[in-house]
């Protein structure tokens, strides 16, 4: 098997407001620069190199991605683009801050919104701006393909054929990867792979700009994984509650 690391993209604008961004095309703030600098230096230090690299088609990912791979002087590995790799579509909250959602859904609904595996924020209609189906970036996508809502479920059905089609094949034979995404597409990714439950899923924090490295076995599954530098301090309640209500 070849090596998966797996980056979610530094702070976006709209990550720094506290907003649900979802599908909506934001680039990075100034932080999410930095983080993106500072993702390519943790990886030289560990000598990691790619020949691949995989990230959605939002600014937010490519970006990131970009200032990696031009960080590390990869700039000549190859980039694939692929929307099956995008956040999650939150649907109506997306551009709402969490505050502005949990004051008109109530606070408990609205993490019941962000934190189980299959419950739907509420939908837009196909005549709003932010439905992607108006987006010329979307346009050779099927109406099927493009949601007006998703759940973390739907989010994971949608990126799994990615994986199993473009991604899972390169890396059995060998090829090293570069997978720059979001908070809910790798979650997702690592609950399929991980085969947990909805409790073991509401467990992972993909933090921004914190490369993870996975571990597979010799038939491909995969056994671990983990951050080159963050640790995780799970018994910091106030990092767990924050982590619950940042989009």
């Amino acid at each position: 098997m070849g090596t998966l690391v797996l980056l979610r993209h530094g702070e976006s604008l709209w990550n720094r407001e506290k907003r649900f961004t979802g599908w909506t095309d934001i680039g990075l703030s100034k932080k999410g620069v930095s983080e993106a600098q500072m993702a390519a230096q943790i990886l030289q230090d560990k000598r990691m190199m790619f020949d691949l690299c995989f990230t959605s088609v939002l600014r937010r990912a490519h970006e990131t991605a970009a200032i990696v791979l031009k960080t590390m002087n990869l700039s000549s590995v190859p980039v694939r683009k692929d929307w099956r790799l995008n956040e999650r579509h939150y649907g109506a909250l997306q551009g709402m801050t969490w505050w502005e959602a949990s004051t008109r859904f109530g606070a408990k609904q609205v993490l019941i919104w962000q934190r189980h595996f299959s419950a739907v924020p509420p939908s837009l209609s196909p005549q709003d701006p932010r439905f992607p189906g108006l987006d010329p970036l979307y346009s050779k996508l099927t109406p099927q393909d493009l949601p007006l809502t998703e759940s973390l479920q739907d989010t994971q059905h949608r990126l799994i054929p990615c994986w199993e089609e473009e991604i899972a094949p390169a890396l059995k034979v060998g090829k090293r990867i570069l997978l720059v995404a979001h908070n809910n597409s790798i979650r997702s990714l690592l609950q399929f792979l991980l085969h947990l439950d909805e409790a073991g899923i509401q467990q992972i924090t993909i933090r921004t700009g914190e490369p993870l490295v996975c571990k597979f076995d010799a038939k491909g599954n995969l056994i671990s994984y983990s951050y080159i530098r963050w640790k995780p301090k799970l018994k910091d309640c106030t990092q767990k509650l924050l982590n619950y209500c940042l989009p």
